[in-house]
């Protein structure tokens, strides 16, 4: 079912210059203890962008109360005109609230595509560096490179569940590294430190991608240009903030503290 847009989203999409939809939820299902995928139906193909990208979503945020939050897209499937975003639930929080709660037939506004994150087609290997916040992104970004080629995955997790996998290409090199947080705050970057230092970056050109909480994002930033990688050959995305509430638009606070 889809319900009319609420004028706060037509608005929202004129201005960014991009589409709205109100879409319907085809299946909620958790795929770990911190992990949730919602697939929706409706414009799939116009709202999804390339992998890299991002949808908006408004999910109720108290009773008649409403907020935005931003969560890249896992998969597309066009024929069926539906696509999947997984979603983490280690937090409590909008999103997370609505994830664990949407049933089937549920409308919601859907504001995309958005990012400015897109695959590197020139690089020969490819770094993922997050936490489960960028799994879904990581892996359709992935699955977008063309073999040969090498996908590198080190992600922080906090339960073993947490290490969901995914399937590529036979002709795609792949290492995956899944690191446990061990209790450690959400902001602390050492967990992925050690994880990057577990190996040299390979030869020729690569392109690292950097999903998950504002600081770590940034630490892990400055390591790999420690280690040579130009700051033009990393994409960074902070998804969240350590114990602060991502903006009403769904971004995180930017400004340092």
């Amino acid at each position: 079912m889809t319900l009319p847009l609420d004028p706060s989203s037509v608005e929202l999409a004129a201005r960014l210059k991009t589409e709205v939809r109100s879409c319907s939820v085809v299946e909620t299902r958790p795929l770990s203890t911190n992990l949730h995928a919602v697939t929706l139906r409706g414009s799939a193909s116009i709202l999804t962008g390339v992998p890299g990208n991002d949808v908006m979503i408004r999910v109720e945020k108290e009773p008649g109360s409403f907020v935005r939050r931003r969560y890249s897209v896992r998969a597309v499937n066009p024929e069926q005109d539906e696509f999947t975003l997984w979603i983490s639930t280690s937090h409590e929080g909008a999103g997370s609230a609505w994830v664990k709660r949407a049933r089937p037939g549920d409308a919601v506004d859907v504001v995309g595509p958005r990012g400015k994150i897109h695959l590197d087609p020139m690089a020969d290997w490819h770094l993922f560096v997050g936490d489960i916040s960028g799994l879904a992104a990581f892996y359709r970004l992935a699955e977008s490179i063309e073999p040969p080629g090498r996908a590198i995955f080190v992600v922080e997790i906090d339960d073993p569940s947490d290490a969901v996998t995914a399937t590529f290409d036979e002709g795609l090199g792949v290492t995956g590294i899944f690191i446990d947080r061990c209790g450690r705050a959400k902001n602390d970057p050492a967990g992925l430190l050690s994880g990057l230092a577990a190996f040299a970056l390979p030869p020729d050109e690569g392109h690292a991608y950097l999903f998950g909480e504002f600081s770590v994002v940034k630490v892990v930033q400055s390591a790999l240009i420690d280690r040579g990688l130009s700051l033009a050959l990393i994409h960074r995305k902070p998804f969240w903030r350590a114990g602060l509430a991502n903006a009403d638009h769904g971004e995180p606070v930017k400004t340092e503290s």
